[in-house]
C-alpha cells in the first residue's frame, strides 16, 4: 500500500500576526512555522499503518523552499520521502489540482490530509481533490483502519458518529480523533539524522493559474476594555448594563 500525507506548512498559533503592503500581504518576519494540527494527527496515523503494515509513506507539500524544514520534521517522524511542489499555496482549488497531479503520478492508495488548515481555514482541499481524481472521500475522520483493499472509517456528524466502509483508493480529511494526542510522535535524534538522508523531491507545479487571490488582510477589531463588579454589588452592575452597555 502507498500512502500519501498532505502537509501545510502554517503559522504557530503563538506567533504574532501582522501584515504588510498595505495590508495585502502577511508579513513572515519573526513567524515559527509548525506542520498544520490536523495535518499532524494524518501523519502519526500514517505512520501507525506502515509500521502494521509495512506501507510506504510519502509526504507532500504545495509551497516554497522555506517550507522544507517542515517537510523534513515529517520524514523525521517517519515518512519515507517528501515531496514539494514549487508553488504559492493560496488558493484552495489550486491546490487541489497540484496535489490530483501528484496522486496521479504517484498511484497512492490512501491520500490524508487535515479538515483544514489553521492559516487559511477554507477546509476545501480535501474534497476538491476527491472531486478531481473521482475517489472516494470522507471527510471530518476520526477513525481510520485499513483491510486489504477495504477501509473502515469512523466521521463525526451532527449529534454523533457514523462507522462506514469505503474501499480503497481513498481520500480522508482527518482531524483531531484520528490518533490519541498522547500517541502524537516527536522526532528523535536518530529520526532527525535519518531524515537528512532521506529523498525530498522538487515537483513543477501544473499550469493552472489560481483561481482568487487575497486582496486586502484585516485583523479583528482589539478587545474592549473589560470591567469588574463585586459578586455582592448589584446595584453597580445593573447601572453599568443600564447606562453604559445599554443592553437593559
Amino acid at each position: 500500500m502507498k500512502i500519501l500525507v498532505c502537509i501545510s506548512h502554517v503559522p504557530d498559533t503563538t506567533s504574532k500576526i501582522n501584515f504588510v503592503n498595505n495590508d495585502t500581504e502577511f508579513d513572515t518576519n519573526g513567524v515559527q512555522y509548525v506542520i498544520n494540527p490536523n495535518d499532524e494527527f494524518g501523519l502519526t496515523k500514517a505512520v501507525i499503518l506502515k509500521e502494521q503494515t509495512g506501507a510506504q509513506l510519502t509526504v507532500v507539500n504545495v509551497g516554497g523552499p522555506d517550507a522544507e524544514a517542515t517537510l523534513r520534521k515529517a520524514l523525521a517522524i517517519g515518512a519515507d520521502e517528501a515531496i514539494r511542489v514549487n508553488a504559492n499555496p493560496t488558493d484552495g482549488l489550486f491546490v487541489a489540482k497540484q496535489l490530483a497531479q501528484v496522486v496521479q503520478q504517484g498511484g497512492y492508495d490512501l491520500i490524508i490530509a487535515g479538515t483544514e488548515s489553521i492559516d487559511y481555514n477554507g477546509g476545501m482541499v480535501p474534497g476538491m481533490l476527491a472531486g478531481l481524481l473521482g475517489y472516494n472521500f470522507v471527510n471530518a475522520c476520526i477513525g481510520l483502519e485499513i483491510n486489504g483493499s477495504e477501509a473502515t472509517v469512523v466521521r463525526e456528524i451532527d449529534g454523533g458518529k457514523e462507522t462506514s466502509t469505503a474501499s480503497l483508493p481513498l481520500i480522508i480529511a482527518g482531524k483531531k480523533g484520528l490518533v490519541e494526542e498522547k500517541d502524537l510522535r516527536i522526532p528523535n535524534m536518530r529520526g532527525i539524522m535519518t531524515a537528512r538522508t532521506k529523498a525530498l523531491n522538487l515537483v513543477d507545479p501544473t499550469g493552472d493559474a489560481a483561481a482568487t487571490s487575497a486582496v486586502k488582510f484585516e485583523k479583528p477589531a482589539a478587545k474592549s476594555a473589560v470591567k469588574l463588579v463585586s459578586a455582592d454589588n448589584l446595584d453597580e452592575l445593573v447601572s453599568l448594563l443600564h447606562n453604559e452597555a445599554k443592553v437593559i
